[in-house]
């Protein structure tokens, strides 16, 4: 019986390769834009800086990394009740950083709402997660816990996403170097504001993961977020605009603003005051 010897064409597709977690956030986070960001109106409005972070639904823990090499005194908290993401953090993310900055970093799994930890002066829960309470009881119990979990004068960042492509169906591609970001809205129910989306990656060999990641949401109304905001305690609630280039395009800078414009599609941050 003849066996195929190995040969050179017989390469691995690359779609069997890559590192889920690192496609995540090469296409979807931009961590050190959002802790500048997160720092910036923390200083501008609290009069000092923040040290202590936590971040909800972490994931990676991507952020919480990127928190404690900005000073030796700040400390990160990330939350995520996936056991797995958490070892993932644990061996490409955390084994990056310093003994010291290892330290300075707790790596939490529990339920959002059931985390017991240290309050924070910055509380965050960026790329929509929190879009999975998709009743008003539920989110208001998660803001309760929030605005429990922050310092007396800490302050909530959240993120948002609206328009009229928001409620359609439909299919974005982003090109990057060595892969294809596949962003899909597979439906839409007005009725209940519930959508499910996925996301995938295509390859330059021709291979494919579809779906890997799956999320069954409520599209929340920056309303809806504030008034329940406002209802569990936080003081003020301010929302940051991404602005244009020349082109129309966003440009990754937010500013405040009180009515927001009628684009087809929009990214905003919320920011709660304790």
């Amino acid at each position: 019986m003849n066996k195929k010897l190995p040969s050179s064409n017989d390469k691995k597709p690359m779609a069997d390769s890559v590192d889920i977690h690192r496609l995540y956030e090469k296409s979807v986070q931009n961590v050190v834009h959002e802790i500048d960001f997160m720092k910036q109106v923390y200083s501008e409005k609290r009069g000092k800086k923040a040290k202590i972070y936590r971040e909800d639904f972490c994931g990676t823990a991507y952020s919480s990394c990127e928190w404690v090499k900005q000073g030796n005194d700040h400390m990160a908290i990330a939350v995520d009740n996936d056991k797995s993401v958490l070892e993932w953090a644990l061996i490409n993310r955390l084994n990056e950083l310093s003994d010291h900055q290892k330290k300075r970093i707790n790596l939490v799994e529990a339920d959002v709402n059931n985390a017991e930890t240290e309050k924070s002066d910055i509380l965050a829960a960026y790329n929509f997660s929190y879009f999975v309470f998709k009743e008003r009881k539920e989110l208001i119990n998660y803001f309760e816990k929030s605005f429990h979990a922050l310092k007396k004068d800490g302050i909530f960042f959240l993120d948002l996403f609206g328009g009229p492509e928001a409620h359609q169906e439909l299919e974005e591609e982003t090109e990057h170097d060595d892969f294809t970001y596949i962003w899909s809205q597979s439906s839409f129910h007005p009725l209940t504001n519930h959508i499910n989306c996925h996301i995938s990656f295509d390859f330059p060999d021709g291979s494919s993961r579809k779906n890997v990641f799956s999320y069954d949401w409520r599209l929340w109304t920056a309303p809806e977020i504030k008034e329940i905001l406002l209802e569990v305690g936080f003081k003020q609630v301010t929302f940051y605009w991404e602005q244009e280039d020349e082109e129309g395009n966003g440009n990754g800078e937010f500013l405040p603003n009180e009515k927001g414009e009628a684009d087809l599609a929009w990214l905003a941050y919320i920011v709660a005051e304790k």
